[in-house]
């Protein structure tokens, strides 16, 4: 058996092609803010900036030194907030180390109602109530939630296994994934005898960014398995999950194509719902 690839491309430029609409109408505008060169956030920038030019989305990239301080990023945001003209925005992570203790402070200061990443405790706590509240998620648990519903994976009465628990994708995936009536178990580093828990998983998703992490002798025959991580080797990019798993998985995500595609995506249908709620806002102010 050879599981069945799912692709998030395919399914990215769908959800994509079902946003042109609302693009055209609502002129949304998204700007994302990089601070210092760090390779992989320039080329996540890239894909994200791609992909709004194909939609036709307003999109803004500024690029700040690494030596910036707190104080003046602090103030870029102040600045973003209050700019009518910018639907959302994001800081792109990591941050350069220096930066990363402001970390909270930084994403406390900016208006929920922009935070197209998800990543604000409001955010975050909407989420956590029920499916009705997720109106702007972190961006590659809806990728991951929008990608299963595509293919028609059930979620509902399923035992699934999240491995990692990050702040970004582990943690609010979980609570995605409870909240649509599936048995959620998180593992972590942690976590002692990580294949007694992963050969249990219907649904196996793996985001840590450990390459080979997942072997098949962890996947119980028949599970969907869901690659989060993405790892730049000496071999070229990896995912968390061996190449054999697709031997025997009934579905499986690829290591380039799979989630990626879907968290820009998701990023940018954030943005759009972002300056549809701004807007109802303003009518009803």
């Amino acid at each position: 058996m050879n599981a069945r690839m799912l692709s998030g491309e395919i399914v990215a430029k769908k959800l994509l092609t079902s946003l042109r609409p609302a693009i055209k109408k609502l002129n949304p505008k998204l700007v994302i803010v990089q601070v210092g060169s760090d390779a992989a956030s320039t080329s996540y920038i890239k894909k994200k900036m791609q992909s709004c030019r194909a939609v036709g989305m307003r999109s803004e990239h500024i690029h700040l030194a690494k030596s910036i301080k707190s104080d003046e990023l602090s103030a870029l945001i102040a600045k973003l907030n209050a700019d009518d003209d910018v639907s959302g925005f994001i800081i792109q992570l990591p941050l350069p180390q220096p930066l990363q203790k402001f970390q909270p402070e930084l994403f406390r200061s900016i208006d929920p109602h922009k935070d197209v990443d998800g990543f604000t405790a409001y955010n975050l706590g909407k989420v956590f109530l029920s499916t009705e509240f997720e109106h702007l998620p972190p961006a590659t648990p809806a990728g991951i939630i929008a990608l299963l519903e595509y293919y028609k994976i059930k979620i509902e009465g399923k035992h699934i296994v999240v491995v990692g628990h990050s702040n970004l994708v582990g943690k609010p995936l979980a609570v995605m994934l409870i909240n649509r009536l599936a048995t959620v178990t998180v593992c972590n580093h942690k976590t002692k005898s990580l294949a007694l828990h992963t050969k249990q998983a219907d649904i196996l998703i793996s985001a840590v960014g450990k390459p080979g992490l997942i072997s098949v002798d962890m996947v119980k025959g028949g599970a969907v398995v869901i690659d989060v991580g993405l790892t730049k080797t000496k071999q070229g990019l990896r995912g968390d999950v061996d190449s054999g798993v697709k031997k025997i998985a009934s579905a499986m995500t690829p290591v380039t194509g799979g989630v990626g595609p879907m968290t820009v995506a998701s990023l940018i249908r954030n943005c759009v719902r972002a300056k549809e709620r701004q807007m109802n806002d303003r009518l009803t102010s």
